[in-house]
C-alpha cells in the first residue's frame, strides 16, 4: 500500500459510524437470541475510539481486540463484512474460522485478533520494530482491555517498545470489568506501576477527547518520539458476551448511571444543541442506518458457508523448493559452524533477515557461538534480546507478518515455556485462522536434547512432540553438519514458521561433509545405513545409538538406519518402503514416551492396513521414560536410550 493522508475529523460523520457500529452490535444480539449464530461479543460503549482510525495512514497497522468494532469500521472494513463474519461465512477475513469480533483484514493492515487476551501486543511490537528498521514513517496501534493489562506479555511489550523507542501506541480500553470481575484493585495504572511519563489518561467516552489525545500520541510515534500508553476510560454498556448477563454482578444503579454517558447519545445531543443537526434529521439518519444493517445481515445470512473439505486448507503454505545450501563441501565441518556459515550467507544475500536472541551479539556470539561474527558484520540486523522468550517469539510473529524474515534464537529449547503462548497461539495458527491472508515466515532455532552430563532438568529437554502437536509449525532436527546447513537454508526460505532443533551432543563434532552438499526439503528422511532385516528410525542425538547398535549387530543382522530429519512433515514413504523390505521396525527417541513422535510413527503404520501387513513382529519403541533428566549423570544416562536398550529392541523384533 501507499501511504495516504489521514481523514478529516467530522463529528457528524463519526457519529454516523459510531451508530453503525452500535446498530450492528444490536442486530447481532437479536440474531443470537433468535438462535441465528453461535456467539456474539459487542463493543457497545467503546465506539468513540473510532476517532483513532481517522488519524491513520494506509501503511499503518492496527492490532485490535474484540471490542473494537467501531475502530475497525473507521479503518475501512464494512458493516457487510462484519455481518458475514458474525455468521462465520466463507468470504470473511478468517474464512469462518474465527469467532465474531476477532477481526482481520490484510487489505486494511488489521491484524487477526487472538482470543488469549493481550497476545496481540508483542506481535504489534514486531511490526513497529520492522517499520523502524526499514525506515518507514508509520505507526502501530495496539489495543487491549484493562484486564489484559495484567498479562505478563503486556509488560514485555511495553518494555520492548520503550527500550527500542518504537512507533507504537498501546491503548488500554478501561471499562472497569474483566468479564464479571471489577478491575479497580488489579489495574496496574491505578496501582501506579508504570512511569507516568509514558501514560496519557483519556475520558474516552467522547470522540473529541480521543481524537485530540490520539493525534498527539500518533504524532509522537510517527516522528520518532517513541511509544505512548493511552489509558482510555470507557463504559461497557452491555454484558461481556452473549454468554454473560452483567445484571448478575453489576448493581442496577451502576448500569443506569453509565447509560447516561452513552457516547452516541452525548454526541448526538451536542450536535442538536449546537444547531448542527436537527432531531428529525438524526432520526432519519438512524432509520437509514437501521435499514442498511437489516439488509446487510439478511444478505449475509444467505452467503456461502465454508466447506468441510476446506478444513486443512491454509494450515501450511506450499512446501518450499529446497536449494543447495551455501556450504563448502569436501571438508570437515562442525554443525555449529555449518549453521553459522549459512547465517552469514543469508544476511549477506537478503537484507530482510533479522537475528534476535539472548547473548547472540559479539563478542559472545551466542552461548554456543552459533551467531559468532554476525553482529560485527551486520550490526543493523543482529541484536541481543532481553531475557524474555515471549518477546522473542511474539516479535518474530509480527516481524514475519510485516514482510521481514526473522531468524530468532531461544537459548535452550527448555526455556520455551514463556514463549509457548506466542508459538502455539499466534505463530502456529495465524495462516490457518486467516484463511491464508497472513503468513509467518519465521525460524525459531534452539539447542536441544541431552547426552551432555550436567544439563539437569532445564538444559536437557528433547520435546519435539510438543511442537509437533501444534498444527501450523514445521519441526526439523538435523544430525549432520550438511543436513543442518541444508535444512536451515530451506527453513530460511520457507513461508511458514519452522522450529529448528539443534542436537547439542552432535553440534560440536567434526564430521566429513560430501563434496557437493545436497539440498534437503521438509519431509525428506535420509537412509544413513542400508539393511534388509530391521528398520531403525531415529533423529537428532539418537542417530549415534542407532548406528552403534547396527555395527554391534552386524554379524547377526543387517540393520537399515533412517535419519528422519524432519518431524513435521515426516517422511512416511521412506519408512514404509523400508518396512516393506525388512518387516521389522524400531524407533529410537530421547523425548518422553507418552504422546510422542515415536508413538505416532508406530501408530500410523500399525493402523494402516497396507503397512500393517508387512510387519512380521511388533514394532518397538526405545525412549526416555516419562521422567525428567537429573543433574547427576547417573540419572541422565539411566533415562536416555543407550546401546544396550537399542540392541535388545532390535533382537526382540528378530524373535520368532
Amino acid at each position: 500500500m501507499n501511504a495516504t493522508k489521514t481523514k478529516t475529523y467530522n463529528r457528524l460523520e463519526l457519529l454516523k459510524l459510531m451508530y453503525l457500529s452500535r446498530e450492528g452490535d444490536r442486530r447481532e444480539g437479536v440474531l443470537h437470541r433468535q438462535s441465528k449464530g453461535w456467539f456474539q461479543v459487542a463493543g457497545m460503549g467503546h465506539e468513540a475510539l473510532a476517532a483513532i482510525g481517522l488519524l491513520l495512514e494506509a501503511d499503518d497497522y492496527v492490532f485490535p481486540y474484540y471490542r473494537d468494532r467501531a475502530l475497525v469500521l473507521s479503518r475501512g472494513v464494512t458493516n457487510a463484512e462484519l455481518a458475514r463474519a458474525y455468521f462465520a461465512k466463507r468470504n470473511t477475513g478468517s474464512g469462518g474460522r474465527q469467532m465474531p469480533g476477532h477481526y482481520s483484514s490484510r487489505r486494511h493492515n488489521i491484524w487477526s485478533v487472538p482470543t488469549p487476551t493481550g497476545a496481540n501486543a508483542l506481535p504489534a511490537c514486531g511490526v513497529a520494530w520492522s517499520m523502524q528498521l526499514t525506515g518507514k514513517r508509520n505507526v502501530v496501534i495496539a489495543t487491549v482491555g484493562d484486564a489484559a493489562s495484567r498479562q505478563g506479555e503486556f509488560y514485555e511489550a511495553v518494555s520492548f517498545a520503550v527500550e527500542r523507542k518504537l512507533p507504537i501506541v498501546l491503548i488500554v480500553e478501561d471499562n472497569l470489568y474483566g468479564i464479571s470481575t471489577n478491575t479497580e484493585k488489579f489495574n496496574p495504572f491505578k496501582l501506579e506501576i508504570f512511569n507516568e511519563d509514558l501514560v496519557v489518561r483519556v475520558d474516552a467516552r467522547h470522540p473529541d477527547r480521543v481524537y485530540e489525545a490520539a493525534a498527539l500520541a500518533i504524532g509522537k510515534a510517527r516522528s520518532g518520539g517513541g511509544p505512548t500508553l493511552m489509558v482510555c476510560e470507557v463504559d461497557r454498556l452491555c454484558s461481556h458476551t452473549s454468554s454473560d448477563d452483567h445484571r448478575v454482578y453489576r448493581p442496577q444503579h451502576e448500569i443506569d448511571e453509565m447509560m447516561t454517558r452513552d457516547p452516541i447519545t452525548v454526541v448526538a445531543n451536542e450536535l442538536i444543541e449546537a444547531g448542527e443537526l436537527s432531531a428529525e434529521d438524526w432520526e432519519a439518519i438512524k432509520q437509514e442506518i437501521n435499514q442498511q444493517v437489516d439488509r446487510e445481515y439478511i444478505e449475509a445470512e444467505t452467503e456461502t458457508d465454508p466447506q468441510a473439505e476446506e478444513l486443512l486448507d491454509h494450515l501450511f503454505g506450499p512446501l518450499p523448493e529446497p536449494k543447495s545450501p551455501p556450504l563448502e563441501g569436501g571438508r570437515k565441518w562442525r554443525m555449529v559452524d555449518a549453521i553459522n556459515a549459512v547465517f552469514k550467507a543469508g544476511l549477506k544475500a537478503d537484507d530482510r533477515y533479522v537475528f534476535f536472541g539472548e547473548d547472540i551479539e559479539d563478542p559472545k556470539g551466542g552461548v554456543f557461538r552459533l551467531t559468532a561474527d554476525l553482529s560485527t558484520n551486520h550490526p543493523d540486523r543482529v541484536f541481543n534480546s532481553p531475557l524474555a522468550e515471549a518477546t522473542i517469539a511474539g516479535v518474530a510473529t509480527g516481524m514475519a507478518c510485516y514482510g521481514l524474515r526473522p531468524v530468532f534464537e531461544l537459548q535452550f529449547i527448555d526455556f520455551m515455556g514463556p514463549a509457548w503462548n506466542q508459538l502455539s497461539q499466534n505463530l502456529a495458527t495465524l495462516r490457518w485462522r486467516t484463511f491464508g491472508e497472513w503468513k509467518c515466515p519465521a525460524v525459531i532455532y534452539s539447542p536441544y536434547g541431552a547426552y551432555l552430563p550436567g544439563g539437569s532438568l532445564w538444559h536437557s529437554q528433547a520435546n519435539e512432540s510438543l511442537f509437533a502437536h501444534s498444527p501450523g509449525i514445521r519441526v526439523v532436527v538435523p544430525s549432520t553438519p550438511e543436513d543442518a546447513a541444508a535444512l536451515m537454508w530451506t527453513a530460511m526460505h520457507a513461508d511458514d514458521p519452522t522450529i529448528f532443533l539443534i542436537p547439542k551432543h552432535l553440534f560440536r563434532l567434526q564430521m566429513d561433509c560430501p563434496a557437493d552438499v545436497p539440498a534437503v526439503g521438509f519431509g525428506q528422511a535420509r537412509v544413513r545405513r542400508e539393511g534388509d532385516d530391521v528398520t531403525v528410525v531415529t533423529w537428532g542425538n539418537c542417530i549415534e545409538q542407532a548406528l552403534a547398535a547396527a555395527n554391534e549387530l552386524a554379524d547377526e543382522c543387517e540393520v537399515e538406519v533412517i535419519d528422519l530429519r524432519s518431524i513435521v512433515p515426516w517422511d512416511r514413504d521412506t519408512v514404509v518402503r523400508s518396512v516393506e523390505k525388512t518387516g521389522r521396525l524400531v524407533v529410537i527417541q530421547e523425548d518422553g514416551r507418552s504422546c510422542s513422535v515415536g508413538q505416532m510413527i508406530i501408530s500410523e503404520l500399525m493402523s494402516d492396513e497396507t503397512s500393517f501387513a508387512h510387519f512380521v513382529s511388533p514394532p518397538q519403541l526405545v525412549s526416555k521414560p516419562d521422567v525428567h533428566i537429573g543433574y547427576n549423570p547417573i540419572y541422565e544416562y539411566a533415562a536416555l536410550p543407550d546401546n544396550r536398550r537399542v540392541v535388545e529392541a532390535i533382537r526382540k523384533t528378530l524373535e520368532d
